[in-house]
Order: C-alpha cells, then structure tokens, then sequence
C-alpha cells in the first residue's frame, strides 16, 4: 500500500531514516520473496469474469497457509487484503463482487508480514486482450519503476530516485502522480524515507546503506490529478485516464541497490507466460 505525498508523509519527510543490519535484510528477503510469490499465484486467476473480491480471498488464504499475514487488513480501517486498481483508479482500489472485464487492465498490491517484516510489492495484470494504449502504458511505468530502482545508490539522493522515473514518464508523455509516494518499512509498514517519484528542489534526503524503502510509482496516460473517491480509500485520475502502478521493495547496500520483491518465476510484467 502506497503512502500519501501529502498530508500523512508530511511530518515523516525530512526524519531520520533508519538504518538496518544484515539479519533485516535477511528478514526482508523472506518476506519480500513470500509477497512476490503471492503476485505470481494471480497470473493464473485474473482473467474475465473473475472478481476482485475472490483474488482478495486467494492472497489471504496464501499468506495464512505460509504463516504471514496482509499488512492492509484493518490497516486504518481498510477492510480487505490486498488493493485493485482498475483502469482509471490510481490506488487502494477496493475488492469487491465485481466480475473483472475483458480489457480491463488492473494494478495489485500486496504487503505481506512475515515474521514481523514487510514485503510489499504490486504489479500490473492485464484482463484478457487489452488495448494498445494500455499495454504501452503498462510498458512505460514498468521501466519507469526500473529506472527509479537502477538510480538508488550509495551516496545519491532520493531526487535521483524521482529525476530518473519522471525524465522518463514526461519523455513518453505521460504523468506522475504527486498525491501518493514510497515510503521506508521493514519492522513498521510506513516509515521514513518519503520516496518522492518527482524531483521537488525542498526534499532531496542523502541515501546511504541500510535503508530499507518502496519504490512504487503512479502514472497516468493524462494529466497528473487524482481524487479520493467517497470511501476515502479509492483514488481516481481525475480525467477517467488509465493509470498504472509498479512497486518493488529494495535496500541500500554498500554498492548500489538489492531488490527484496523479484518474482521467482520471471512475472514482473504483463503479459505474462504461464508455466515459466
């Protein structure tokens, strides 16, 4: 679950961020490989017809039978495991009876604890055949999530982080979204750093080993203003364009970057081939 860049992470920006050992890492490698593996167990199930209410049931079955447990259940309220992201809405898109639509392309997100530590992880699933436009979407954020993960390194900033994912976006004409951001975790889901996926010139905090954070840009086809929706969850782009999402978990090491959330069978993004 993605955090807010406004209000929420507001306080949090310029704290010290924590630095972890090697038994955190280790930690974060079981529990970052057990949320990727949820994410490849719903390459099988998302297709037409299917809802999102029985994709939530499936990850909360997963995690119970591997002794875990969803980050985002109750987590402020929110009532369900996982969130589903449909076309138009940015993030924390709730489960519901709805059937999934030929087309359909939808972001999933899971945090999962294990053994008190924080995998959290989404990626993109196409619903059958999807339109161009959407596919190339989906391409774009993908390497713009990439992009932002390549640029953390010992002794950069997090402005590397935001200048690589949105020099990108803005070169294929598209946008990011400013409203949500990543954030630090491990033992706590939302913690310092604020992972800004834009360049802003008042937030720029060093990087250095040990830290643990999302990467986890938002980007929409249109123009970059979302909205929270009625449920005070549901965020939308507010033109109805496509958005899209993909998060990795990573941490700084004396040499660059180690990601957490890398699936074990190749599924980091659609379209994926079943029985890799």
């Amino acid at each position: 679950m993605t955090e807010t860049g406004t209000k929420e992470t507001s306080g949090r920006r310029g704290s010290e961020a924590p630095l972890h050992g090697p038994d955190a890492f280790e930690g974060m490698r079981r529990a970052g490989r057990l949320t990727a593996e949820a994410l490849d167990l719903l390459v099988d199930h998302v297709r037409p017809g299917v809802t999102t209410a029985a994709l939530d049931r499936l990850v909360a079955e997963f995690a119970h039978d591997h002794g875990a447990y969803s980050a985002t259940l109750l987590y402020r309220g929110y009532p369900h495991s996982i969130c589903t992201s449909i076309n138009h809405v940015v993030c924390h898109g709730m489960p519901n009876d709805k059937p999934l639509r030929e087309g359909d392309i939808i972001n999933i997100d899971v945090t999962l604890i294990l053994d008190g530590w924080h995998g959290d992880s989404s990626r993109m699933y196409f619903v059958g055949e999807v339109p161009r436009k959407a596919a190339r979407l989906c391409d774009i954020t993908y390497e713009c999530l990439m992009r932002g993960v390549a640029a953390v390194q010992p002794g950069r900033t997090t402005n590397a982080i935001g200048s690589a994912i949105q020099t990108f976006a803005e070169a294929e004409r598209c946008s990011v979204v400013r409203d949500f951001c990543g954030h630090g975790l491990g033992r706590v889901f939302h913690d310092a750093p604020t992972i800004l996926h834009y360049v802003d010139a008042g937030y720029d905090i060093p990087l250095r080993p040990g830290m643990l954070f999302t990467v986890e840009p938002m980007i929409n086809l249109g123009r970059k203003e979302v909205k929270v929706l009625s449920d005070g969850w549901t965020a939308v782009t507010r033109d109805r364009s496509l958005s899209a999402q993909f998060e990795h978990t990573v941490g700084v090491t004396e040499t660059g970057v180690e990601i957490f959330t890398i699936s074990p069978k190749g599924h980091h993004k659609p379209p994926y081939a079943t029985g890799m």
